[in-house]
Protein backbone atom coordinates (compact mmCIF):
# COMPACT_ATOMS: atom_id res chain seq x y z
CA UNK A 1 0.00 0.00 0.00
CA UNK A 2 1.39 3.30 -0.60
CA UNK A 3 0.75 6.52 1.19
CA UNK A 4 -2.20 7.83 -1.03
CA UNK A 5 -4.11 4.72 -2.15
CA UNK A 6 -7.75 5.70 -2.71
CA UNK A 7 -7.05 9.73 -2.37
CA UNK A 8 -8.14 12.01 -5.29
CA UNK A 9 -6.39 15.25 -5.99
CA UNK A 10 -7.18 18.08 -7.77
CA UNK A 11 -3.97 19.91 -8.67
CA UNK A 12 -3.44 23.47 -10.36
CA UNK A 13 -1.01 25.26 -12.75
CA UNK A 14 -0.58 21.50 -13.58
CA UNK A 15 1.04 21.15 -16.93
CA UNK A 16 4.51 22.37 -16.11
CA UNK A 17 6.89 23.12 -13.63
CA UNK A 18 6.01 22.56 -9.92
CA UNK A 19 2.79 21.46 -10.95
CA UNK A 20 3.91 18.87 -12.72
CA UNK A 21 6.15 17.71 -10.31
CA UNK A 22 3.41 18.04 -7.26
CA UNK A 23 1.07 15.88 -9.48
CA UNK A 24 3.66 13.69 -10.55
CA UNK A 25 5.16 12.74 -7.18
CA UNK A 26 1.29 12.31 -5.43
CA UNK A 27 0.51 9.88 -8.45
CA UNK A 28 3.56 7.78 -7.54
CA UNK A 29 2.56 7.83 -3.90
CA UNK A 30 -0.49 6.12 -5.33
CA UNK A 31 -3.00 9.45 -5.50
CA UNK A 32 -5.85 9.55 -8.55
CA UNK A 33 -4.85 13.15 -9.71
CA UNK A 34 -6.77 15.24 -11.69
CA UNK A 35 -4.77 17.43 -13.15
CA UNK A 36 -5.65 20.93 -14.07
CA UNK A 37 -4.26 23.99 -16.08
CA UNK A 38 -5.46 27.12 -18.25
CA UNK A 39 -2.66 25.02 -20.78
CA UNK A 40 -3.13 22.14 -22.16
CA UNK A 41 -1.95 19.19 -20.41
CA UNK A 42 -1.74 15.72 -21.47
CA UNK A 43 -4.63 13.66 -19.55
CA UNK A 44 -5.76 17.03 -17.80
CA UNK A 45 -8.81 19.32 -17.72
CA UNK A 46 -8.89 23.10 -18.34
CA UNK A 47 -9.52 25.46 -15.21
CA UNK A 48 -9.06 29.63 -15.43
CA UNK A 49 -8.46 29.85 -11.42
CA UNK A 50 -9.62 33.41 -11.62
CA UNK A 51 -12.93 32.06 -12.78
CA UNK A 52 -15.42 30.89 -10.35
CA UNK A 53 -17.34 28.94 -12.99
CA UNK A 54 -14.29 27.36 -13.93
CA UNK A 55 -13.25 26.46 -10.50
CA UNK A 56 -16.39 24.85 -9.64
CA UNK A 57 -16.21 23.30 -13.01
CA UNK A 58 -13.12 21.87 -12.03
CA UNK A 59 -14.02 20.50 -8.58
CA UNK A 60 -17.17 19.05 -10.15
CA UNK A 61 -15.43 17.12 -12.40
CA UNK A 62 -13.21 15.24 -10.38
CA UNK A 63 -15.63 14.34 -7.87
CA UNK A 64 -18.05 13.54 -10.63
CA UNK A 65 -15.48 11.47 -12.32
CA UNK A 66 -13.78 9.71 -9.11
CA UNK A 67 -16.42 10.59 -6.52
CA UNK A 68 -14.59 12.28 -4.10
CA UNK A 69 -11.73 14.94 -3.13
CA UNK A 70 -9.10 14.51 -0.99
CA UNK A 71 -6.43 16.88 -1.70
CA UNK A 72 -6.36 20.43 -3.11
CA UNK A 73 -2.40 21.51 -4.58
CA UNK A 74 -3.24 25.15 -5.53
CA UNK A 75 -0.08 25.60 -7.60
CA UNK A 76 -0.75 28.08 -10.62
CA UNK A 77 0.77 31.17 -10.94
CA UNK A 78 2.57 33.87 -12.67
CA UNK A 79 4.87 36.99 -12.11
CA UNK A 80 6.38 39.78 -13.77
CA UNK A 81 9.70 41.92 -13.15
CA UNK A 82 9.24 45.86 -13.19
CA UNK A 83 10.07 48.92 -10.46
CA UNK A 84 7.18 50.05 -8.68
CA UNK A 85 6.97 53.07 -10.41
CA UNK A 86 6.83 51.14 -13.41
CA UNK A 87 4.23 48.31 -12.83
CA UNK A 88 1.20 48.08 -14.98
CA UNK A 89 -1.67 48.02 -12.81
CA UNK A 90 -3.16 45.55 -15.64
CA UNK A 91 -0.20 43.16 -14.94
CA UNK A 92 -0.76 43.75 -11.02
CA UNK A 93 -4.59 42.99 -11.37
CA UNK A 94 -3.22 39.63 -13.09
CA UNK A 95 -1.25 38.58 -10.80
CA UNK A 96 -3.51 39.02 -7.69
CA UNK A 97 -5.90 37.40 -9.29
CA UNK A 98 -3.99 34.51 -10.63
CA UNK A 99 -1.78 33.69 -7.35
CA UNK A 100 -4.25 35.27 -4.72
CA UNK A 101 -7.70 35.46 -5.89
CA UNK A 102 -7.42 31.83 -7.50
CA UNK A 103 -6.04 30.09 -4.30
CA UNK A 104 -9.14 31.84 -2.88
CA UNK A 105 -11.81 30.71 -5.66
CA UNK A 106 -10.71 27.00 -5.74
CA UNK A 107 -10.52 26.91 -2.52
CA UNK A 108 -13.78 27.87 -1.88
CA UNK A 109 -15.30 25.31 -4.64
CA UNK A 110 -13.49 22.44 -3.22
CA UNK A 111 -14.15 23.06 0.54
CA UNK A 112 -17.62 21.03 0.41
CA UNK A 113 -15.87 18.27 -1.12
CA UNK A 114 -13.08 18.30 1.07
CA UNK A 115 -15.05 18.33 4.21
CA UNK A 116 -17.35 15.60 3.44
CA UNK A 117 -13.90 13.65 2.80
CA UNK A 118 -11.76 15.16 5.81
CA UNK A 119 -9.40 16.52 3.31
CA UNK A 120 -6.76 19.24 3.15
CA UNK A 121 -5.18 22.12 1.12
CA UNK A 122 -1.82 22.81 0.15
CA UNK A 123 -1.24 26.28 -1.35
CA UNK A 124 1.79 27.15 -3.02
CA UNK A 125 3.59 30.13 -1.02
CA UNK A 126 7.03 31.84 -1.75
CA UNK A 127 9.79 33.39 0.35
CA UNK A 128 8.36 36.35 -1.35
CA UNK A 129 5.37 35.98 0.81
CA UNK A 130 7.35 35.97 3.58
CA UNK A 131 10.42 38.35 2.73
CA UNK A 132 10.06 41.26 0.47
CA UNK A 133 12.64 41.03 -3.02
CA UNK A 134 12.71 44.30 -4.68
CA UNK A 135 10.96 44.49 -8.63
CA UNK A 136 9.13 42.13 -7.27
CA UNK A 137 5.61 44.14 -5.72
CA UNK A 138 2.67 42.51 -6.68
CA UNK A 139 4.22 39.05 -6.99
CA UNK A 140 4.93 39.36 -3.09
CA UNK A 141 1.91 40.82 -2.31
CA UNK A 142 -0.16 37.99 -3.63
CA UNK A 143 2.02 35.49 -2.15
CA UNK A 144 1.70 37.48 1.43
CA UNK A 145 -2.40 37.37 0.83
CA UNK A 146 -1.67 33.39 0.21
CA UNK A 147 0.45 32.88 3.12
CA UNK A 148 -2.26 34.76 5.39
CA UNK A 149 -5.25 33.16 3.64
CA UNK A 150 -3.90 29.57 4.48
CA UNK A 151 -3.91 30.53 7.77
CA UNK A 152 -7.30 31.97 8.13
CA UNK A 153 -8.84 29.17 6.44
CA UNK A 154 -7.09 26.55 8.75
CA UNK A 155 -8.57 28.36 11.61
CA UNK A 156 -11.64 28.15 10.00
CA UNK A 157 -12.06 24.73 8.57
CA UNK A 158 -10.24 23.27 11.51
CA UNK A 159 -13.86 21.91 13.20
CA UNK A 160 -14.17 20.27 10.30
CA UNK A 161 -10.96 18.10 9.90
CA UNK A 162 -9.73 19.76 6.82
CA UNK A 163 -6.01 20.87 7.38
CA UNK A 164 -4.78 23.85 5.30
CA UNK A 165 -0.64 24.67 4.87
CA UNK A 166 1.29 26.31 2.42
CA UNK A 167 4.53 25.63 0.93
CA UNK A 168 6.86 28.53 0.28
CA UNK A 169 10.25 27.80 -1.73
CA UNK A 170 12.69 30.21 -2.83
CA UNK A 171 13.90 30.21 -6.45
CA UNK A 172 12.84 27.15 -8.13
CA UNK A 173 14.67 25.79 -11.15
CA UNK A 174 11.50 26.01 -13.44
CA UNK A 175 10.97 27.81 -16.86
CA UNK A 176 9.14 30.35 -15.10
CA UNK A 177 12.14 31.32 -12.92
CA UNK A 178 14.69 31.31 -15.95
CA UNK A 179 12.54 33.32 -17.92
CA UNK A 180 12.17 35.93 -14.97
CA UNK A 181 13.28 39.24 -16.61
CA UNK A 182 14.61 41.75 -14.21
CA UNK A 183 14.33 45.63 -15.26
CA UNK A 184 17.26 47.67 -17.24
CA UNK A 185 19.84 48.78 -14.56
CA UNK A 186 18.13 46.70 -11.42
CA UNK A 187 20.59 46.83 -8.46
CA UNK A 188 21.70 43.38 -8.11
CA UNK A 189 23.23 44.45 -4.49
CA UNK A 190 19.65 43.90 -3.25
CA UNK A 191 19.37 40.67 -3.84
CA UNK A 192 22.11 39.95 -1.85
CA UNK A 193 20.19 38.72 1.47
CA UNK A 194 17.92 36.42 -0.63
CA UNK A 195 20.61 34.08 -2.10
CA UNK A 196 20.57 30.69 -0.37
CA UNK A 197 23.79 29.64 2.13
CA UNK A 198 23.57 26.17 0.81
CA UNK A 199 24.44 27.70 -3.03
CA UNK A 200 22.16 26.39 -4.88
CA UNK A 201 18.36 26.33 -6.26
CA UNK A 202 14.77 24.86 -5.07
CA UNK A 203 14.47 21.54 -7.80
CA UNK A 204 10.61 21.43 -8.25
CA UNK A 205 10.58 17.23 -6.61
CA UNK A 206 11.77 18.84 -3.63
CA UNK A 207 8.69 21.25 -3.22
CA UNK A 208 6.40 18.25 -4.50
CA UNK A 209 8.29 16.28 -1.45
CA UNK A 210 6.68 18.76 0.87
CA UNK A 211 3.55 19.33 -0.38
CA UNK A 212 3.22 15.56 -0.56
CA UNK A 213 4.24 15.22 2.78
CA UNK A 214 1.45 18.25 4.45
CA UNK A 215 -0.97 16.09 2.20
CA UNK A 216 -0.33 12.68 3.95
CA UNK A 217 -1.71 11.25 7.45
CA UNK A 218 2.02 12.01 8.44
CA UNK A 219 0.98 15.80 8.75
CA UNK A 220 -2.41 15.00 10.27
CA UNK A 221 -1.68 17.64 12.64
CA UNK A 222 -0.20 20.01 10.89
CA UNK A 223 -2.13 22.97 9.65
CA UNK A 224 -2.29 26.66 9.56
CA UNK A 225 1.70 26.62 8.75
CA UNK A 226 3.82 28.06 6.20
CA UNK A 227 6.68 25.42 5.37
CA UNK A 228 9.75 27.10 3.97
CA UNK A 229 12.22 25.45 2.08
CA UNK A 230 15.21 28.14 0.90
CA UNK A 231 18.24 26.51 2.29
CA UNK A 232 18.17 29.20 5.56
CA UNK A 233 18.05 31.96 3.01
CA UNK A 234 15.43 33.18 5.64
CA UNK A 235 16.88 31.57 8.93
Amino acid sequence: MTRFDGSVALVSGAAGGIGSAVADRLAADGCTVVRADIAPTTDGIHCDVTDAASCAAAVAHAVDRHGRLDILANVAGIGSGARITDVDPDDWRRIIEVNLTGTFLLSQAAVPALVEATGCIVNLGSVAGLRATPYNAAYCASKGGVVMLTKSMAIELAGDGVRVNAVCPASVDTPFLRNFELPEGADLSLFARAASPMGRRVEPDEVAAAVAYLASDEARTVSGTTLVIDGAATA
